[in-house]
């Protein structure tokens, strides 16, 4: 059931952290898989996803990193299951205010204990910029994430600016003097809550400096009907309908 509240807030302010949306069992068990997902991958391959900027801005950052990976629906039954769960999925169309919900991409982050990786402030906007700005973000938490955590942090009704001008190459952020990431307002979460918000809405998330992980997956989504402006951050699972159907349907890729 939609809780108009959270509906409201994520309007006005950009974003909305609705609570127990998953189950703590739940939680934990996508906890697990996505933690054994990190050390399969990590075997053969680096997936430390830390921002040179991230180093740049913040002298502590020098020595972090964060777990990270790319369309986990392809290697976990349980994230596939939870990408398409309408206890997301109907909160993301009332916020959207559309009926279809389409999956851009997912990622899984870990922020290792004492050493997890911050993210500078940014809008994602610039990443893969859309016509009608439609384009939002869930985080799915699946251990507690508090401020000692790196939990993430927003600036209320930034999304209302429209996109701002970035810095950097690839991986933009905002100015570091003119948006520190203890300036902005922080979203602490529990386990099973999701926080939602708007590619529009400036973000950042802290250093975690705790002796636990903190545990999240990414769920980027659209109205079907909002065109990207620029051809770029392709995916192999870019296209996938979460709630309702395509109404237009355009192949994602051919062959």
């Amino acid at each position: 059931m939609i809780n108009q509240t959270y509906v409201d807030q994520y309007r006005e302010q950009g974003y909305a952290l609705v609570p127990g949306i998953i189950t703590p069992d739940e939680a934990a068990a996508l906890r697990k898989d996505m933690h054994d997902l990190a050390d399969r991958l990590s075997k053969d391959r680096d997936i430390d996803a830390t921002w040179g900027s991230a180093r740049a801005a913040v002298a502590e950052a020098a020595k972090t990193k964060i777990l990270h990976c790319h369309n986990v629906q392809f290697y976990s039954a349980l994230a596939a299951r939870l990408i398409v769960d309408p206890r997301i999925t109907d909160y993301a169309a009332a916020m959207i205010g559309t009926e279809n919900v389409q999956l851009h991409h997912t990622k899984m982050f870990i922020k290792p204990p004492e050493k997890g990786s911050p993210f500078p402030m940014h809008q994602d906007a610039p990443f893969f910029p859309h016509d009608r700005h439609t384009m939002m973000a869930a985080i799915v938490h699946f251990d507690d994430a508090p401020i000692e955590k790196g939990c993430v942090r927003v600036v209320p009704g930034s999304h209302k600016l429209g996109l701002l001008e970035h810095e950097g190459d690839g991986a933009w952020h905002l100015p570091f003097d003119k948006y520190p990431i203890e300036s902005a307002v922080p979203a602490p979460a529990k386990a099973g809550d999701v926080l939602f918000f708007s590619y529009l809405t400036i973000h950042g998330s802290g250093i975690n400096v705790s002796n636990e992980a903190r545990t999240t997956v990414l769920i980027q989504m659209r109205d079907p009907s909002d065109p990207p402006t620029v051809d770029t951050h392709r995916s192999r699972g870019q296209g996938m309908m979460l709630r309702g159907i395509d109404p237009n349907p355009i192949p994602q890729f051919e062959g």
